[in-house]
């Protein structure tokens, strides 16, 4: 018989859970190494994000997605050129996705339209 391997897509949407317990959406302008990088140093704008702004769906291929609905009309905070966003718990200052944008210039009192994103995909195992 051949090598055999399964998750479920219930363990998948579990795994993907633990992102969407992210509370706060940063827009940064370098590379983010910690929770002070995404929070302050490299910080352009922040925004609160609610439970109910993620959803998982089948992926686009096999698997799971988790998607992050439109968080628009938030201040940019610092100006600068915003090259990656990260999704973190502010509670516990724990980081939990870091994805990369396309880069773009941010005035200071701009607002950011950050439009609904596929954060996650997870394929069924090979």
């Amino acid at each position: 018989m051949a090598a055999y391997k399964l998750v479920p897509d219930a363990i998948i949407v579990a795994m993907l859970g633990q992102i969407s317990a992210a509370t706060r959406l940063y827009i940064c302008s370098d590379g983010v190494v910690d929770f002070e990088d995404a929070s302050a140093t490299n910080m352009l704008a922040e925004h609160t994000i609610a439970a109910g702004d993620f959803s998982t769906a089948a992926g686009d291929g096999t698997g799971q997605k988790l998607i992050l609905a439109a968080q628009n009309g938030f201040a940019v905070t610092n100006p600068g050129t915003a090259v990656m966003y990260v999704l973190a718990i502010f509670a516990t200052s724990t980081i939990v996705l870091v994805g990369t944008l396309t880069s773009q210039a941010l005035s200071a009192g701009n607002l950011v339209n950050f439009p609904a994103t596929d954060v996650l995909e997870i394929g069924d195992v090979t």
